[in-house]
Protein backbone atom coordinates (compact mmCIF):
# COMPACT_ATOMS: atom_id res chain seq x y z
CA UNK A 1 0.00 0.00 0.00
CA UNK A 2 1.33 3.22 -0.72
CA UNK A 3 1.98 6.21 1.59
CA UNK A 4 -0.10 9.52 1.28
CA UNK A 5 1.07 12.13 -0.48
CA UNK A 6 1.98 15.73 0.89
CA UNK A 7 -0.84 17.05 -1.17
CA UNK A 8 -3.44 13.78 -0.02
CA UNK A 9 -1.99 15.06 3.81
CA UNK A 10 -2.77 18.47 2.83
CA UNK A 11 -6.10 18.72 1.58
CA UNK A 12 -7.02 16.03 4.66
CA UNK A 13 -5.74 18.28 7.13
CA UNK A 14 -7.30 21.56 5.27
CA UNK A 15 -10.56 20.37 5.88
CA UNK A 16 -10.38 18.77 9.58
CA UNK A 17 -9.86 23.05 9.93
CA UNK A 18 -13.15 23.70 7.96
CA UNK A 19 -11.25 25.75 5.46
CA UNK A 20 -11.27 26.18 1.63
CA UNK A 21 -8.13 26.40 -0.52
CA UNK A 22 -8.53 30.11 -0.91
CA UNK A 23 -9.25 30.83 3.16
CA UNK A 24 -5.62 28.78 3.50
CA UNK A 25 -3.99 30.98 0.61
CA UNK A 26 -5.34 33.98 2.83
CA UNK A 27 -3.74 32.83 5.35
CA UNK A 28 -0.33 31.28 4.75
CA UNK A 29 0.89 33.38 1.98
CA UNK A 30 1.39 30.85 0.02
CA UNK A 31 -0.95 30.92 -3.63
CA UNK A 32 -4.03 28.95 -4.24
CA UNK A 33 -2.55 27.79 -7.48
CA UNK A 34 0.16 26.33 -5.40
CA UNK A 35 -2.39 24.68 -3.15
CA UNK A 36 -4.67 23.21 -5.70
CA UNK A 37 -1.80 21.77 -8.25
CA UNK A 38 -0.06 19.84 -4.49
CA UNK A 39 -3.52 18.80 -3.55
CA UNK A 40 -4.74 17.49 -6.90
CA UNK A 41 -1.04 15.82 -7.15
CA UNK A 42 0.48 18.06 -10.38
CA UNK A 43 3.07 18.85 -8.05
CA UNK A 44 4.55 15.66 -5.77
CA UNK A 45 6.59 18.37 -3.43
CA UNK A 46 6.87 21.56 -1.85
CA UNK A 47 9.65 23.46 -0.49
CA UNK A 48 10.20 23.09 3.24
CA UNK A 49 9.23 27.12 3.70
CA UNK A 50 6.32 26.19 1.70
CA UNK A 51 5.06 23.01 3.92
CA UNK A 52 6.33 25.48 7.10
CA UNK A 53 4.08 28.41 6.08
CA UNK A 54 0.93 26.12 5.39
CA UNK A 55 1.31 24.08 8.48
CA UNK A 56 2.11 27.74 10.61
CA UNK A 57 -1.55 29.09 8.66
CA UNK A 58 -3.15 25.61 10.36
CA UNK A 59 -1.55 25.30 13.47
CA UNK A 60 0.45 22.22 13.09
CA UNK A 61 3.76 20.93 13.34
CA UNK A 62 5.50 20.87 9.74
CA UNK A 63 6.48 17.75 10.26
CA UNK A 64 2.61 16.99 9.93
CA UNK A 65 2.32 17.40 6.03
CA UNK A 66 5.35 15.21 5.27
CA UNK A 67 4.57 12.54 2.19
CA UNK A 68 5.66 10.16 -0.18
CA UNK A 69 8.07 12.64 -2.55
CA UNK A 70 9.37 9.45 -4.64
CA UNK A 71 7.87 10.46 -7.80
CA UNK A 72 9.40 13.99 -7.45
CA UNK A 73 12.66 12.35 -6.11
CA UNK A 74 12.69 10.52 -9.58
CA UNK A 75 11.99 13.30 -11.61
CA UNK A 76 15.39 14.80 -10.10
CA UNK A 77 15.15 17.92 -11.09
CA UNK A 78 18.80 18.73 -11.79
CA UNK A 79 20.78 21.37 -9.51
CA UNK A 80 23.81 23.43 -11.15
CA UNK A 81 26.92 21.64 -10.49
CA UNK A 82 30.27 23.84 -12.24
CA UNK A 83 33.06 21.95 -9.64
CA UNK A 84 33.79 18.02 -9.99
CA UNK A 85 33.19 15.59 -7.03
CA UNK A 86 35.00 13.17 -8.77
CA UNK A 87 38.41 13.01 -6.74
CA UNK A 88 36.33 13.72 -3.64
CA UNK A 89 33.95 10.77 -4.08
CA UNK A 90 37.02 8.40 -4.13
CA UNK A 91 38.72 9.73 -1.21
CA UNK A 92 35.53 9.71 1.01
CA UNK A 93 34.17 6.43 -0.61
CA UNK A 94 37.37 4.07 -1.53
CA UNK A 95 37.16 1.37 -3.47
CA UNK A 96 38.02 -2.00 -1.81
CA UNK A 97 38.96 -5.20 -3.04
CA UNK A 98 38.47 -8.54 -2.11
CA UNK A 99 41.38 -8.59 0.40
CA UNK A 100 40.37 -5.21 1.93
CA UNK A 101 42.52 -3.46 0.40
CA UNK A 102 41.94 -0.10 -1.11
CA UNK A 103 41.81 0.13 -5.02
CA UNK A 104 43.52 3.59 -4.46
CA UNK A 105 46.64 3.33 -2.19
CA UNK A 106 47.50 5.27 0.68
CA UNK A 107 50.94 6.85 1.16
CA UNK A 108 52.94 4.90 2.48
CA UNK A 109 54.54 7.69 4.13
CA UNK A 110 52.00 10.42 5.48
CA UNK A 111 53.36 13.72 6.56
CA UNK A 112 53.63 14.18 10.05
CA UNK A 113 50.48 15.33 12.33
CA UNK A 114 51.51 18.63 12.42
CA UNK A 115 51.74 19.16 8.67
CA UNK A 116 48.62 17.11 7.88
CA UNK A 117 46.80 19.39 10.36
CA UNK A 118 48.27 22.61 8.94
CA UNK A 119 46.42 21.33 5.64
CA UNK A 120 43.46 21.04 6.92
CA UNK A 121 43.09 24.55 8.51
CA UNK A 122 44.13 25.74 5.09
CA UNK A 123 41.24 23.91 3.93
CA UNK A 124 39.07 25.31 6.31
CA UNK A 125 39.78 29.36 5.54
CA UNK A 126 39.25 28.47 2.32
CA UNK A 127 35.94 26.52 2.88
CA UNK A 128 35.10 29.53 5.29
CA UNK A 129 35.75 31.81 2.03
CA UNK A 130 33.80 30.09 -0.18
CA UNK A 131 36.55 29.45 -1.95
CA UNK A 132 35.28 25.93 -3.18
CA UNK A 133 36.94 25.05 -6.06
CA UNK A 134 40.21 24.96 -3.85
CA UNK A 135 39.23 23.07 -0.80
CA UNK A 136 37.89 20.26 -3.39
CA UNK A 137 41.24 20.39 -4.33
CA UNK A 138 43.29 19.62 -1.86
CA UNK A 139 40.37 17.73 0.34
CA UNK A 140 41.36 14.33 -1.24
CA UNK A 141 44.73 14.23 -1.08
CA UNK A 142 44.77 15.40 2.40
CA UNK A 143 42.36 12.76 3.64
CA UNK A 144 43.82 10.17 1.78
CA UNK A 145 47.36 11.09 4.08
CA UNK A 146 45.33 11.34 7.14
CA UNK A 147 43.72 8.03 6.37
CA UNK A 148 47.81 6.44 5.96
CA UNK A 149 48.90 8.26 9.38
CA UNK A 150 45.60 6.61 11.31
CA UNK A 151 46.65 3.42 10.21
CA UNK A 152 50.49 4.05 11.12
CA UNK A 153 49.77 5.74 14.25
CA UNK A 154 51.22 4.08 17.47
CA UNK A 155 48.61 3.10 20.21
CA UNK A 156 49.60 6.45 21.90
CA UNK A 157 49.35 8.23 19.15
CA UNK A 158 45.80 6.66 17.87
CA UNK A 159 43.15 9.22 19.41
CA UNK A 160 44.82 12.26 18.15
CA UNK A 161 45.25 10.74 14.85
CA UNK A 162 41.40 9.63 15.03
CA UNK A 163 40.49 13.18 16.04
CA UNK A 164 42.44 14.33 13.02
CA UNK A 165 40.76 11.87 11.09
CA UNK A 166 37.29 12.98 12.22
CA UNK A 167 38.24 16.74 11.36
CA UNK A 168 39.10 16.32 8.24
CA UNK A 169 35.28 14.00 7.32
CA UNK A 170 33.54 16.35 9.21
CA UNK A 171 34.79 19.47 7.46
CA UNK A 172 34.65 17.33 3.58
CA UNK A 173 31.02 16.85 4.64
CA UNK A 174 30.51 20.58 5.35
CA UNK A 175 31.45 21.12 1.49
CA UNK A 176 29.86 18.35 0.17
CA UNK A 177 26.59 19.58 2.04
CA UNK A 178 27.13 23.45 0.42
CA UNK A 179 27.56 21.55 -3.01
CA UNK A 180 24.35 19.61 -2.33
CA UNK A 181 26.29 16.13 -2.59
CA UNK A 182 24.22 14.51 0.68
CA UNK A 183 24.49 11.01 0.41
CA UNK A 184 28.18 11.64 -0.17
CA UNK A 185 28.42 14.10 2.71
CA UNK A 186 26.20 12.29 4.99
CA UNK A 187 28.86 8.95 4.41
CA UNK A 188 31.64 11.67 5.34
CA UNK A 189 29.91 12.71 8.44
CA UNK A 190 29.21 8.75 9.72
CA UNK A 191 32.80 7.95 9.42
CA UNK A 192 33.59 11.29 11.20
CA UNK A 193 31.08 10.14 13.60
CA UNK A 194 33.05 6.74 13.97
CA UNK A 195 36.72 7.91 13.97
CA UNK A 196 35.52 10.77 16.72
CA UNK A 197 33.89 8.19 18.90
CA UNK A 198 37.54 6.21 18.67
CA UNK A 199 39.55 9.52 19.49
CA UNK A 200 37.33 10.29 22.73
CA UNK A 201 37.66 13.65 21.93
CA UNK A 202 33.81 14.78 22.89
CA UNK A 203 34.31 18.65 21.45
CA UNK A 204 35.66 17.17 17.80
CA UNK A 205 31.91 14.40 18.22
CA UNK A 206 29.90 17.15 19.34
CA UNK A 207 30.44 18.82 15.89
CA UNK A 208 30.38 15.92 13.73
CA UNK A 209 26.80 15.71 15.32
CA UNK A 210 25.85 19.72 14.72
CA UNK A 211 27.32 19.09 10.74
CA UNK A 212 24.64 15.63 10.72
CA UNK A 213 21.87 18.23 12.35
CA UNK A 214 22.32 20.20 9.50
CA UNK A 215 22.55 17.48 6.71
CA UNK A 216 19.52 16.35 8.48
CA UNK A 217 17.64 19.53 8.04
CA UNK A 218 18.54 20.09 4.56
CA UNK A 219 16.87 16.31 3.40
CA UNK A 220 14.02 17.77 5.74
CA UNK A 221 14.21 15.64 8.67
CA UNK A 222 13.91 18.34 10.86
CA UNK A 223 12.33 16.42 13.68
CA UNK A 224 15.10 13.64 13.76
CA UNK A 225 17.34 16.78 13.65
CA UNK A 226 15.61 18.43 16.54
CA UNK A 227 16.22 15.17 18.33
CA UNK A 228 19.71 14.29 17.52
CA UNK A 229 21.04 18.24 19.17
CA UNK A 230 19.21 18.39 22.01
CA UNK A 231 19.70 14.37 23.40
CA UNK A 232 23.71 15.21 22.48
CA UNK A 233 23.28 18.71 23.91
CA UNK A 234 22.12 17.09 27.36
CA UNK A 235 24.53 14.67 26.90
CA UNK A 236 27.56 16.47 26.60
CA UNK A 237 26.24 19.81 28.72
CA UNK A 238 28.89 21.45 30.63
CA UNK A 239 29.24 22.99 33.83
CA UNK A 240 29.89 26.49 32.81
CA UNK A 241 31.63 27.22 35.76
CA UNK A 242 34.81 24.72 34.56
CA UNK A 243 34.34 24.15 30.97
CA UNK A 244 36.73 25.27 28.49
CA UNK A 245 35.89 27.36 25.75
CA UNK A 246 36.14 24.76 23.18
CA UNK A 247 33.55 22.87 25.22
CA UNK A 248 30.77 25.34 25.80
CA UNK A 249 31.46 26.56 21.66
CA UNK A 250 30.66 22.53 21.09
CA UNK A 251 27.51 22.83 22.94
CA UNK A 252 26.21 25.75 21.90
CA UNK A 253 26.47 25.22 18.30
CA UNK A 254 24.14 22.33 19.04
CA UNK A 255 21.87 24.33 20.83
CA UNK A 256 21.51 26.64 17.69
CA UNK A 257 21.22 23.43 15.03
CA UNK A 258 18.24 22.34 17.74
CA UNK A 259 16.75 25.94 17.53
CA UNK A 260 17.00 26.05 13.56
CA UNK A 261 15.02 22.92 13.48
CA UNK A 262 12.48 23.36 16.42
CA UNK A 263 11.63 26.79 14.62
CA UNK A 264 11.33 25.10 11.24
CA UNK A 265 8.87 22.73 12.94
CA UNK A 266 6.48 25.58 14.15
CA UNK A 267 7.78 25.56 18.02
CA UNK A 268 8.94 28.57 18.03
CA UNK A 269 8.93 28.92 22.41
CA UNK A 270 11.45 26.09 22.20
CA UNK A 271 13.69 27.49 19.77
CA UNK A 272 13.50 31.09 21.14
CA UNK A 273 14.46 28.75 24.94
CA UNK A 274 17.32 27.34 22.90
CA UNK A 275 19.11 30.25 21.81
CA UNK A 276 18.94 31.92 25.03
CA UNK A 277 20.81 29.05 26.27
CA UNK A 278 23.32 29.53 23.38
CA UNK A 279 23.87 33.43 24.42
CA UNK A 280 24.61 32.05 27.93
CA UNK A 281 27.22 30.13 26.47
CA UNK A 282 28.49 33.05 24.54
CA UNK A 283 28.28 35.39 27.15
CA UNK A 284 30.55 32.76 29.50
CA UNK A 285 33.27 32.60 26.50
CA UNK A 286 33.48 36.29 26.38
CA UNK A 287 36.55 37.20 24.83
CA UNK A 288 38.34 33.68 25.06
CA UNK A 289 39.15 32.39 21.52
CA UNK A 290 37.34 28.27 21.83
CA UNK A 291 39.36 27.50 18.57
CA UNK A 292 42.31 26.41 19.29
CA UNK A 293 43.17 23.23 17.29
CA UNK A 294 39.85 23.04 16.18
CA UNK A 295 38.23 24.10 12.78
CA UNK A 296 36.27 27.31 12.41
CA UNK A 297 32.62 25.25 13.41
CA UNK A 298 34.03 25.67 16.94
CA UNK A 299 36.04 29.10 16.45
CA UNK A 300 33.30 30.70 15.06
CA UNK A 301 30.73 30.42 17.87
CA UNK A 302 30.14 34.18 19.65
CA UNK A 303 27.70 35.92 21.22
CA UNK A 304 27.09 37.34 17.39
CA UNK A 305 26.71 34.31 15.98
CA UNK A 306 23.79 33.78 18.64
CA UNK A 307 21.80 37.11 17.42
CA UNK A 308 22.15 35.54 13.99
CA UNK A 309 20.26 32.53 15.28
CA UNK A 310 17.51 35.01 16.44
CA UNK A 311 17.38 36.46 13.09
CA UNK A 312 17.03 33.22 11.27
CA UNK A 313 14.59 31.93 13.48
CA UNK A 314 11.98 35.28 12.73
CA UNK A 315 12.50 34.67 9.10
CA UNK A 316 11.60 30.82 9.64
CA UNK A 317 8.25 32.21 11.69
CA UNK A 318 7.66 34.60 8.61
CA UNK A 319 8.27 37.70 10.52
CA UNK A 320 9.98 40.36 8.36
CA UNK A 321 9.70 43.19 10.64
CA UNK A 322 11.12 41.23 13.58
CA UNK A 323 14.24 40.21 11.06
CA UNK A 324 15.31 43.85 10.65
CA UNK A 325 14.71 45.24 14.20
CA UNK A 326 16.73 41.63 15.70
CA UNK A 327 19.56 42.41 12.52
CA UNK A 328 20.54 45.35 13.25
CA UNK A 329 22.08 44.45 16.95
CA UNK A 330 24.31 42.03 14.52
CA UNK A 331 27.84 42.63 14.50
CA UNK A 332 29.28 44.49 10.97
CA UNK A 333 30.43 41.53 9.25
CA UNK A 334 32.13 39.13 7.30
CA UNK A 335 32.70 37.14 9.73
CA UNK A 336 35.09 34.03 10.08
CA UNK A 337 32.71 31.83 9.43
CA UNK A 338 31.66 32.44 6.20
CA UNK A 339 28.25 30.92 5.57
CA UNK A 340 27.15 32.20 8.82
CA UNK A 341 27.15 35.87 7.70
CA UNK A 342 26.06 35.18 4.08
CA UNK A 343 22.58 33.20 5.70
CA UNK A 344 22.36 35.78 7.69
CA UNK A 345 22.34 38.69 4.93
CA UNK A 346 19.74 36.44 2.64
CA UNK A 347 17.54 36.67 5.68
CA UNK A 348 17.78 40.01 5.51
CA UNK A 349 17.14 40.28 1.64
CA UNK A 350 14.27 38.06 2.22
CA UNK A 351 12.37 40.61 4.86
CA UNK A 352 13.38 43.45 3.04
CA UNK A 353 11.97 41.75 -0.55
CA UNK A 354 8.65 40.77 1.83
CA UNK A 355 8.25 44.32 2.76
CA UNK A 356 8.77 45.39 -0.64
CA UNK A 357 11.87 47.33 -0.26
CA UNK A 358 12.76 45.62 -3.50
CA UNK A 359 16.23 47.95 -4.08
CA UNK A 360 17.44 47.11 -0.36
CA UNK A 361 16.93 43.45 -1.05
CA UNK A 362 18.33 43.32 -4.74
CA UNK A 363 21.31 45.46 -2.69
CA UNK A 364 21.83 42.70 -0.22
CA UNK A 365 22.04 40.58 -2.94
CA UNK A 366 24.50 42.40 -4.75
CA UNK A 367 27.27 42.46 -1.91
CA UNK A 368 26.49 38.65 -1.50
CA UNK A 369 27.46 38.53 -4.91
CA UNK A 370 30.15 39.79 -4.56
CA UNK A 371 31.46 38.51 -1.55
CA UNK A 372 30.58 34.87 -2.14
CA UNK A 373 29.29 34.01 -5.78
CA UNK A 374 30.05 30.51 -5.52
CA UNK A 375 28.39 30.11 -2.27
CA UNK A 376 25.49 31.89 -3.67
CA UNK A 377 24.49 30.07 -6.92
CA UNK A 378 24.02 27.03 -4.78
CA UNK A 379 21.54 28.64 -2.54
CA UNK A 380 17.89 28.42 -3.12
CA UNK A 381 16.75 30.31 -0.63
CA UNK A 382 18.76 33.24 -2.62
CA UNK A 383 16.50 31.82 -5.95
CA UNK A 384 13.06 32.27 -4.62
CA UNK A 385 14.16 36.11 -2.98
CA UNK A 386 14.96 36.59 -6.79
CA UNK A 387 12.17 35.13 -8.44
CA UNK A 388 9.67 36.92 -5.92
CA UNK A 389 11.43 40.83 -6.83
CA UNK A 390 11.19 39.43 -10.70
CA UNK A 391 7.71 38.49 -10.38
CA UNK A 392 6.74 41.82 -8.35
CA UNK A 393 8.83 44.34 -10.66
CA UNK A 394 6.82 47.00 -12.56
CA UNK A 395 9.72 47.87 -14.86
CA UNK A 396 11.72 46.28 -17.82
CA UNK A 397 14.93 44.24 -14.76
CA UNK A 398 17.52 46.10 -14.59
CA UNK A 399 21.31 44.51 -15.04
CA UNK A 400 21.83 43.96 -11.30
CA UNK A 401 18.86 41.81 -11.21
CA UNK A 402 19.23 39.67 -14.38
CA UNK A 403 22.76 39.20 -13.57
CA UNK A 404 21.44 37.90 -9.96
CA UNK A 405 18.70 35.60 -11.90
CA UNK A 406 21.27 34.20 -14.14
CA UNK A 407 23.65 33.13 -11.45
CA UNK A 408 21.59 31.85 -9.07
CA UNK A 409 19.13 30.01 -11.95
CA UNK A 410 15.76 31.37 -11.18
CA UNK A 411 13.28 32.12 -14.33
CA UNK A 412 13.33 35.53 -14.67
Amino acid sequence: MSQSTTGEHLARLRRQASLTQEQLAEHSGISVEVIRKLEQGARRSARLETLHALARALGLPTTALFGDASEAAARAEPDHRPLSLAEIRRAVAPVHGLTGVPLIPRAAEPPAPDVLRARLHTVDRAYQANNYAHALAEMPPLLLDVRAAVDLAAADEQPAAYALLARTLHLTGNLLIQLRAGDLAQTALADALQAARRSGDQVVAATVIQGMCWLLMRQGRIAEAAELAVSTADRIEPRFSRAAPAELAAWGWLTMGAAAAYARDNRPDEAAELVDAAAAAAVRIGERDPGGEHLMMVGGFNAGRVQMQRVENAAVGGDPARVLDLAGMVPPGPTPVGSSWQRHRLDVAWAHAQRRQYPEATAVLQELRQLAPAWLRHQRYARDIVQSIAESRRRTMSKELAELATLVGCEA
